[in-house]
């Protein structure tokens, strides 16, 4: 029997990454490199997912305009082997998203707000959403309504069918503008098996300076929930209801650009916890995943040898 999918909701679009050779000055012209291609937290974790092992189909839900960035950015999905399930908008484009990437390959994001921020209740995909084994979700699905009403009903369907649900905060800056408080009361709407916080992130909903007393606010806040803490190079903080707090160090690997690094860490993290529920060992796949990813351009780089032999070493397949 086909195991239930891993669906993942939210953000699809084209990416335009972009990381120059010196820095960009008023009026001036600079080289560098630039790479286009579909992206999106919701859809890059999908993706990764699937790289990572996935033994159950994953799925995509979201929102495209009519137009080519949206077919482009589908197709990628489909050929990567994740189901797209989406709804397209004669009124509103495909979303773009324009990457800076810095000489430390940290990146600055500005996302211009297209379709996938217009998805409404009714025009999701009922069946799929019922039928899913676990449900994602990223912050950037709850920031503003539409699409938080449309997030919040998909997350009542799977939990209705049984689905275990998850969730990235998505921005420490967003959820600074929104304000901690009514972020805070939204995320208490969502019963979550899993929070995948980043450090800034953690801080933002937190109030607490220390990754520590961090952890111990979301225990307190968030007690049903597994914790996972991607702290980029120092690795990943884990704790949860059955799981003592653990830290799982980062690789070695040397970075050249973090965009999409945490959305593989997700999906990666996701195949092997789904697989097999171990937290410490669904992480150590994580972080070789991340630490791949983010030594290379782009948030879904061409797969190579080095990235199947870890997958291979510490999948959910692996002894």
């Amino acid at each position: 029997m086909t195991e239930r999918p891993l669906v993942s909701l939210g953000d699809l679009t084209w990416d335009v990454l972009a990381k120059p050779d010196t820095l960009l000055l008023p009026g001036g012209d600079s080289t560098g490199r630039i790479e286009l291609s579909g992206g999106g937290s919701a859809a890059n974790l999908a993706v990764w997912a699937r790289r990572a092992g996935a033994a159950r189909p994953v799925h995509f839900v979201g929102k495209i305009g009519q137009d080519r960035f949206g077919e482009l950015a589908v197709a990628e999905l489909q050929a990567e082997g994740v189901a797209a399930d989406v709804i397209e908008s004669a009124e509103h484009p495909t979303g773009v998203i324009l990457g800076l990437i810095d000489r430390r390959g940290q990146r600055a994001m500005l996302t211009g707000q297209g379709a996938d921020w217009e998805l409404l209740p009714g025009e999701l995909p009922a069946e799929v959403l019922r039928r899913a084994g676990h449900l994602h979700l990223t912050a950037w699905s709850l920031f503003r309504d539409p699409p938080r009403a449309a997030a919040l009903h998909a997350a009542q369907l799977a939990r209705a069918g049984g689905a275990t649900l998850s969730l990235d905060p998505g921005s420490f800056q967003m959820i600074q503008s929104m304000g901690r408080e009514v972020f805070l009361r939204i995320l208490d709407r969502l019963p979550m098996n899993v929070l995948f916080p980043n450090d800034d992130e953690a801080r933002a909903m937190s109030g607490r300076g220390d990754r520590g007393d961090a952890m111990d606010w979301f225990r307190t806040r968030f007690p049903d929930a597994l914790i996972v803490m991607k702290l980029d190079e120092d690795g990943v903080l884990i704790e949860g209801p059955a799981q003592a707090r653990v830290q799982v160090p980062a690789t070695n690997d040397r970075a050249v650009d973090a965009t999409g690094a945490g959305d593989a860490f997700g999906g990666a993290f996701l195949t092997g916890w789904l697989a097999h529920g171990d937290a410490v060992r669904a992480a150590q796949l994580a972080v070789q995943v991340g630490g791949w990813v983010v030594s290379r351009f782009g948030a879904r780089p061409p797969t190579d040898e080095d990235l199947l032999t870890r997958i291979a070493t510490h999948g959910a397949g692996a002894a």
